[in-house]
């Protein structure tokens, strides 16, 4: 299964105004419109981080390349990116008139977070510092952005080592939520023997029966990353996994 990390950074949108209360912002009043800026990827298992940008390539190349990323994906895992990152490489894949990618499944971690927990804060930074994992990285504010829309050198170095770093957050959030991820696509439909669904390991134990109105089931629990899973078969006529 090609696992992908994936998170872009976009330029806000940029507009002529009479105030700066409770202004509604109409279309004609629009200077520029909110693009993407850079994007950074990580293959799950590959040390390696891709990472472009329009201060580094044209546009359109920039688009073309992520969108080449995900037409090989099988997962990609985001934060927030079903709501924003998505839509918005979508958005820009149909005005640089390119195809969609092959169809792909999606990880957001927000919606794990919410789904599965209660911190005081879903935000990425938050929560990685509750879990102590990695830090995300200060910019300075808005103004990172705005330095980089005037095509600032040096902001464009923050930039980078930002957006990279974020991906490296996605990565180690991704790992730490895995047992927790109860529609995680299943490694099994890759492999044809007994793997644990969310991580592929072949190192589990059998932890008693899961049952439905029915069926019983053989039930295991991951010693790897710690999902639990059962066979989708009963345990009279033999076991193939599948996730509960």
């Amino acid at each position: 299964m090609k696992i992908l990390f994936l998170d872009i950074e976009t330029a806000p949108n940029v507009a002529v105004v009479w105030g700066i209360h409770r202004q509604m912002i109409t279309v004609n009043q629009l200077i520029d419109s909110s693009k993407v800026l850079c994007w950074a990827a990580k293959w799950y298992g590959h040390p390696g981080i891709l990472y472009d940008s329009v201060h580094q390539s044209a546009p359109d190349h920039m688009i073309r390349l992520v969108r080449d990323l995900l037409d090989v994906a099988d997962v990609v895992v985001h934060y927030n990116g079903a709501s924003f990152d998505i839509p918005t490489l979508n958005r820009e894949f149909l005005v640089h008139n390119l195809k969609p990618p092959a169809p792909y499944k999606q990880i957001d971690l927000l919606k794990v977070a919410r789904k599965q927990f209660r911190f005081t804060s879903n935000k990425m930074a938050y929560i990685a510092r509750m879990l102590k994992l990695r830090t995300k990285l200060a910019t300075g504010g808005y103004k990172l952005w705005l330095d980089c829309m005037s095509n600032d050198s040096s902001a464009w170095k923050r930039m980078a080592r930002y957006n990279k770093n974020d991906v490296k957050i996605l990565e180690s959030l991704y790992i730490k939520f895995l047992p927790w991820i109860d529609n995680h696509p299943s490694h099994g439909l890759y492999d044809e023997s007994l793997v644990c669904p969310n991580c592929g390991s072949s190192r589990y134990q059998r932890r008693g029966c899961a049952y439905t109105k029915v069926s019983r089931y053989s039930r295991y629990q991951c010693t790897n990353c710690g999902s639990w899973f059962r066979g989708n078969k009963s345990s009279v006529t033999g076991d193939k996994m599948v996730t509960l």
